[in-house]
């Protein structure tokens, strides 16, 4: 019962965040996440890179390896389990669960992605500040 409720709550909370959008970079987030979901949906990895902050991506570099370990999986589900904006509505805290199945080991895995967005003034966009999902998270 409470992981329904849980459930039904980030739902709800998702669908807040995003069901009326009252600026553009509310609109602009909104579009930005469900894009991101998307290409991790259909495991995109080369395109996800895409939504990294340069900031992020000088610090922690994604290498071949990286995308080679997530070419591995296949995502079977993409659940936010909650979201909370921050920095006066210019950042958000998203917890995502990720399904993966393993090809190669023929197992699923359920990880925790703890997603950093943060709007770029200068390019008027939201990007991720806090990498890819880790497939060997335990």
């Amino acid at each position: 019962m409470k992981l329904i409720l849980r459930t039904l709550l980030a739902i709800g909370l998702a669908a807040m965040l995003t069901a009326c959008p009252e600026t553009r970079e509310d609109r602009g987030l909104s579009d930005t996440l469900t894009q991101y979901e998307t290409i991790i949906r259909w495991a995109q990895w080369d395109a996800a890179v895409d939504f990294l902050a340069p900031e992020y991506l000088e610090e922690h570099p994604v290498t071949r390896l990286d995308l080679d370990r997530l070419r591995l999986f296949t995502v079977t589900q993409y659940t936010v389990r909650s979201a909370v904006q921050i920095d006066e509505g210019k950042g958000l805290i998203q917890v995502v669960e990720v399904k993966m199945f393993n090809k190669n080991q023929a197992r699923e895995r359920t990880i925790t992605d703890e997603q950093i967005w943060k709007y770029d003034e200068e390019i008027k966009r939201w990007q991720l500040n806090s990498g890819l999902p880790d497939p060997t998270q335990r």
